[in-house]
């Protein structure tokens, strides 16, 4: 039975990567070493990829061997509204082991161009979707910084969000 799993987990894991391979959009292996606006502090992550799909923009990262994925969207598109005003809403999912995080906690902090900052706490939205909302008002490239804890540990995830490419 051990035999199978394994051979199961490894199949899968080969399988993940050549599609990846074939997807040109989602194959930048990159270290990138960038610098909100007017923030000192250096973003630094394993990029996995960016994309539009529909009106959503998608950003796969890993981080201490979790394969952590951001959605942003705009509220008025999922035909939803923020009590506070806010305009877009931050998805995350983790995956580790080839198995998703379900419990966990964190904050998601985001850069606007001219510096300005916003701390959200992500809410469990269940079966492991983590979620905050947002006011992206400006256009131009925000950085978004993911703390998160799991039961293994404190992680951080980067990356860059281009408001006005939707």
């Amino acid at each position: 039975m051990k035999k199978r799993i394994t051979l199961f987990a490894l199949g899968s894991f080969f399988l993940i990567g050549n599609v990846m391979a074939m997807d040109n959009n989602s194959q930048n292996h990159t270290r990138h070493d960038v610098r909100p606006a007017d923030n000192p502090a250096k973003m630094e992550s394993r990029d996995h990829g960016a994309r539009m799909d529909g009106g959503t923009f998608k950003q796969m990262v890993m981080v201490d061997g979790i394969h952590a994925e951001f959605q942003i969207m705009e509220l008025a598109a999922m035909q939803m509204t923020d009590p506070e005003g806010r305009t877009h809403h931050i998805m995350a999912s983790f995956l580790k082991n080839n198995e998703k995080v379900v419990e966990a906690v964190g904050k998601v902090k985001l850069i606007a161009p001219s510096g300005k900052e916003q701390l959200a706490d992500l809410q469990d939205s269940g079966s492991g979707v983590f979620a905050a909302n947002f006011t992206i008002d400006e256009p131009g490239k925000w950085g978004v910084i993911c703390l998160f804890k799991d039961a293994d540990g404190k992680h951080a995830a980067k990356f860059w969000y281009e408001h006005g490419a939707m």
